[in-house]
Parts: C-alpha cells; structure tokens; sequence
C-alpha cells in the first residue's frame, strides 16, 4: 500500500459541546489587554496573597512534600476543613469520609455531576449563572433545565422551581454568594429550599466558593446549617477565592458518606489527587482563622470605596450583598445592549466589564453589567477616574 499519496487527515468527530466556544471572561480580558483598559472583567485579585501563606508551600516543599498525596487530600487540610464547616455552621463532616480536596470547585462542581447525572437526567441551575454549570451537565448525559432568578432582584422564584422538578429531577445547583449578581440567600429561602426538596430524591450542588464574603453584618447560609439540605448535598468551596490565590487551583467538597464515596469514585479518575506541598501549606495556615474571619471587612471596604466612586457616575448601583462582583443597570447610561455597551466601555472609557446576559444560555439583557472589585486600591481608583465621564 503506498501511503505517500494519502494526504494526512484528522478524523471528524462531533463535538460533545457544540454550542460552546470562548468565554466572555477570556474574551473581555484579551480586549482589555489590547486596548489597555483597567480590567474589571474576570473575577480575580491583582494583589499579592499573605507571604506567610507562600512560605508554607516553600517550606513544605524543601521538606520534601513532593510526591503523591493520599487521593482524597492531605489529612491534615482535611480535617482543617471539617473543623472549620464545623465552627462556622455547626455541621461535622468526618475528614476521612466526608471530606475531599479538589482541584479548584469547578472541578469539583463536574466531579459531583459526573458522580450523579445519567444520560437524561435533568439537573436545575437558576439563571444567570457561572458559566460551566451547563457543560458540566452536558458533559455528564444530562439535560440542563434553566429557572430565571427573579430579574434586577436576582431573588429565587420558588413557584417557577417547583414547577422545574420532575421525577427525571436529578439534582439542583444553587450559588450563593452568587456569581454574578452578588446577592445572597437568607436563612428564609434555604428553609424553603429544604421543604421543597424534602419529598424528592433530588441531590444539591450547593456553590459556596464565595462564603467568606457576606457583608454588612450577615451570615452566610451554608447548606451545612440545614439538615435536611446538607443531607443532599455536594457543598463546593475554594480556597483560591478565600485566600486570593486563585491560580492555585484548590478547593474541597464536603458532603455525607455516602454521595463522598461517589465523588470519590469519579474524582479518583478525572484528578487522582491535588498539588501536594499547597495542601500542606493550606492546612498550617488553616490553624489561624483570622484571615478568613476578617475577609468580609477587607472586601466591603473595597465595595464601598467602589460604589462610592460609582456613585457619582449615571450608573444604577444594584445591592452587593457579597461576593466581589458590583452590578450597574446601565440604562441612563448607554442605549447599547449590554454586550456591545462593554466593547464600547474598554475601547472608548478604558474599563472591562462583563455582560449579565453572558450568563444566561438564551443572551437575556435586562441593561446590567458586573464588575469585579477584587483589586488594588489604586486599580480602583484608576477605573474610577475613567468612569467618572459617565
């Protein structure tokens, strides 16, 4: 056979994701970088975490903590985990069983529904939400079912999620601090989650990744503090975003035996185990808890420097709740769509922001845009001064 005259061809293959391509985060960003805007975009700090968080991992390193760890985490940040779920929410979860240290929470978010999503089973995201919520579900077999949170309030509907459950209801995913609108469930919607939820089979993904940043004297309400909810319930959290190293890529889900032993099953496979000498370093600085404890403080103090300065623009300031994401409703602004209003913003004022219909599968545009404001004093600032024509 004479290969020579056969031009080399790749394989068609049809794409387990047709519809998805680049994300807004990276295309917002690369804009920014090209027209030299202050990037307000995607969600991640431009200042330094603590030295002493950098040291640990120097340190676990030059002691040799290089080689695999066990596959559901190093012991010790494990149990720094359940110690700490424990003191916050008054929930024990057993380290050995119950906790696992992931590779970022959108692994483990993927790692969950792999777990539990079969071809055809239909999970529940409450729109907008983060954008690898419905991949994910994709991913596993199963069939995204989109409920809108209430618009410009950003509230759950609880008629429209009922009227979302079947008996093909696999699961549900729920976020708060919520990402992008920076409103929080209260005590009061969790407790009607759980009724909801308490006849069915239906499991919860619950995405706490910005649990340390509840502002204004309120608590963030874990679906550890419900019984009847943490019964159900894969919960997420990262320690990226709680410690501003987003770039480490770690974070853990803490969830009852049995769903754990599935998780496992799966996580074992797609990740095995985490950055080893990190996980030891996580765990030492665990033992003190003031850096997360005053993570609500150093954040709403960027919030208000923020909004102060926005206030003074023609921008409509929507509540920031938590989270670090402020939302504007642009309408006395721009009579642009929200998308086309943001490639205007970094070309012509030098700001990134990010489209709330980016958020949504079917581009809805109530006139909101987010920013981040999980940056330097003196980057906020900066925007600031740009914005302040508008």
């Amino acid at each position: 056979m004479n290969t020579a005259a056969t031009p080399a061809r790749t394989p068609a293959l049809q794409s387990k994701l047709p519809a998805v391509g680049t994300t807004i985060f990276s295309v917002m960003s690369a804009l920014a970088a090209d027209k030299g805007a202050v990037n307000l975009g995607q969600g991640f700090p431009d200042f330094a975490c603590d030295p002493q968080l950098v040291d640990a991992v120097t340190r676990a390193m030059q002691q040799g903590l290089n080689q695999y760890p066990p596959m559901p985490g190093v012991a010790s940040l494990r149990q720094a985990v359940s110690q700490k779920i424990e003191a916050e929410y008054g929930r024990r979860y057993r380290p050995e069983d119950e906790v696992t240290i992931t590779a970022g929470a959108t692994q483990a978010i993927l790692t969950a529904l792999l777990a539990v999503v079969r071809p055809g089973d239909e999970v529940v995201v409450l729109e907008p939400c983060y954008d690898s919520y419905g991949p994910n579900i994709e991913l596993a077999g199963g069939v995204v079912v989109r409920v809108p949170l209430t618009p410009r309030s950003f509230r759950p509907d609880f008629d429209r999620i009922a009227a979302a459950l079947s008996t093909r209801t696999r699961a549900i995913v729920v976020n708060s601090p919520h990402n992008p609108s920076a409103t929080c469930w209260t005590a009061e919607e969790m407790r009607r989650l759980q009724d909801l939820l308490a006849p069915t089979e239906v499991l919860l993904v619950s995405d706490e990744v910005y649990e340390h940043m509840v502002f204004d004297g309120a608590q963030h309400q874990s679906a550890a503090r419900f019984p009847g909810l943490a019964a159900r319930a894969f919960i997420v959290s990262s320690f990226g975003k709680t410690y501003h190293v987003t770039g480490w890529k770690v974070g853990y889900v803490a969830a009852p035996a049995a769903l754990t032993a599935e998780f496992r099953k799966v996580h074992q496979f797609n990740v095995f185990t985490v950055n080893t000498p990190v996980q030891h370093a996580l765990a030492e600085y665990m033992a003190d808890p003031l850096p997360y404890q005053q993570l609500p403080a150093f954040y709403a103090a960027k919030r208000d420097l923020f909004r102060d300065g926005l206030a003074r623009t023609r921008f409509e300031l929507l509540p920031t709740e938590g989270s670090y994401f402020q939302c504007v409703d642009i309408s006395a602004v721009s009579d642009l769509p929200e998308a086309e209003f943001c490639q205007w913003l970094a070309c012509e004022v030098g700001v990134a922001a990010i489209p709330m219909s980016a958020f949504y599968a079917n581009g809805f545009d109530q006139r909101v845009v987010r920013f981040c404001f999980a940056k330097r004093d003196e980057t906020l600032h900066a925007a600031l001064a740009r914005l302040a024509r508008l």
